[in-house]
């Protein structure tokens, strides 16, 4: 996996994220860390049925051309060194020759293989993509949606399948490559060789010949084809999922820094010294994931929570309808414990627990609860799921997580920050910006071509209240509701499972 770009002495670098919600395009000069343009393009999420999350491509791909020439407008071509792409992953689609797509993209949110997954007789099955990709046989990762895709397809069909990182690359470009990042959110790569391993897609009925090659994350993605606001010829470098690219962003994988992402879900990302670190015992916990590969791999654990900024947008729906600001503005006249636990499990819950038939509840409803409260317990929900993988990431190693940097929309909302210090407590450093993955892909980019960069600017630090006394009983009744979501049992001191 080696580089094949040429290097550039000065220039800017156009960043794609391609988001869920919406698709963002910055135009960075590493040089000094400043966002000289930025354009976003809302984009549609739609559910078909009950556990589907489905987009149209054909909108995400005029999304990425009006952002990019909003961008670039009168921006002289040559001064455009490259760009870098950030992308959603484990949603997946297929796509022909032209690369237009034969069907919807199947969102990461994506659920609709939850008892295939689910089923006994894939136990074998889910002990293997533990042991050699590293992450639990769950309907969010790439491989059940790709065999469904396949499926779904006339049998005639010749089709390009894969992650969205090749899907956007191929349209730019013409190159039919996976990054090696998000390949690892397949279910299909081999961790040790960095390659699809041929028992997974066996196991999976798909075929290695549809798959894209496997490729480092600055290997080079070719270069824009003419007809785009982007100019042609310009390079494809570097191309990095989006949680990749914000741990990054926060030190490039520093041991002991990691990152948590506050987006419609979550990840929560901590970079591992020394290489593949051995597989966990059971399926349930932390992922292992590559984070990135440019020289040699850089391996991370991982934790993904389904629904947190999800879970305010859907508060803030019948509260405020639908004014998440207003919903902060409620949740910030509460007292500093809301004495309820909502788990937004609209999709199941992710990690730690993957449990697709866990299901939405709020406990402690009671004659006397305010507005206030309610909005209360949507903030304390989203730290309560990241603080569930902040204690599963403690258990598989120790020290990993001393510093977490946070990004992502949700970061803005300073209560609810320090409700996250205060209870996984520990320090939390608050990006200063909100494009943390886009800024990271950039940050590759430009140091693959030998550019100047500057180092990102430190946002505000939040420190843990240590004279707060709420923390230990709303945890309580957090893992108490947690079992009540999963149908577990619960005894009467009310203690669920931990």
């Amino acid at each position: 996996m080696s580089r094949q770009v040429a290097r550039s002495a000065q220039g800017l670098i156009l960043a794609i994220d391609l988001g869920t919600t919406n698709v963002k395009v910055l135009l960075v000069d590493p040089a000094t860390g400043r966002v000289l343009r930025r354009a976003s393009v809302p984009v549609d999420v739609y559910r078909p049925q009950p556990l589907w999350v489905e987009q149209d491509g054909s909108q995400l791909w005029d999304a990425v051309v009006r952002a990019s020439a909003e961008a670039l407008r009168d921006i002289s071509a040559s001064s455009v060194a490259g760009v870098a792409i950030s992308n959603q992953r484990e949603a997946v689609a297929a796509w022909n020759d032209d690369g237009d797509l034969l069907g919807p993209i199947l969102g990461w949110q994506d659920a609709r293989t939850a008892d295939w997954c689910g089923a006994p007789e894939r136990g074998d099955l889910g002990e293997l993509t533990v042991a050699v990709a590293g992450l639990p046989l769950d309907p969010m990762f790439s491989a059940p949606k790709l065999a469904w895709l396949l499926d779904s397809l006339p049998s005639s069909a010749s089709p390009r399948i894969g992650t969205l990182d090749t899907w956007l690359v191929h349209r730019l470009t013409g190159e039919y490559v996976a990054e090696a990042g998000n390949a690892s959110r397949t279910l299909l790569l081999d961790l040790a060789s960095l390659d699809y391993s041929d028992e997974l897609l066996d196991a999976f009925a798909i075929p290695r010949g549809l798959l894209a090659p496997v490729v480092a994350s600055d290997a080079g993605f070719g270069r824009t084809r003419p007809g785009l606001p982007i100019p042609a010829g310009v390079p494809v470098v570097a191309v990095l999922a989006d949680s990749h690219a914000a741990l990054y962003r926060h030190g490039a994988g520093r041991p002991g820094e990691g990152k948590a992402t506050y987006g419609t879900g979550s990840s929560v990302m901590a970079p591992v010294a020394g290489g593949l670190p051995p597989a966990p015992t059971g399926s349930r916990g932390v992922a292992r994931t590559v984070a990135w590969v440019t020289e040699h791999p850089v391996y991370a654990l991982e934790g993904n929570v389904v629904a947190t900024g999800a879970a305010i947008d859907a508060v803030a729906s019948l509260l405020t309808s639908g004014d998440v600001l207003e919903l902060a503005r409620l949740a910030e006249q509460a007292s500093p414990d809301s004495g309820l636990a909502f788990v937004p499990a609209f999709t199941g819950l992710g990690a730690p627990w993957f449990d697709r038939n866990a299901v939405p509840i709020l406990v402690g409803l009671g004659g006397g609860v305010s507005r206030e409260q309610v909005a209360l317990a949507a903030f304390e929900a989203v730290a309560h799921q990241v603080t569930d993988v902040v204690d599963a990431v403690d258990a598989v190693a120790p020290g990993s997580l001393s510093l977490i940097h946070a990004d992502g929309g949700a970061t803005a909302s300073r209560l609810l920050m320090q409700l996250q210090a205060d209870l996984i407590g520990r320090p939390v450093q608050v990006s200063s910006a909100a494009e943390a993955s886009a800024l990271g892909a950039a940050q590759l980019a430009a140091t693959t071509l030998d550019l100047d960069v500057a180092p990102p600017e430190e946002g505000r630090r939040v420190v843990p209240d240590e004279s707060q006394s709420w923390t230990s009983p709303s945890r309580e009744r957090w893992r108490t509701a947690v079992a009540r979501s999963r149908g577990l049992a619960v005894n009467q001191n009310h203690q669920g499972e931990s």
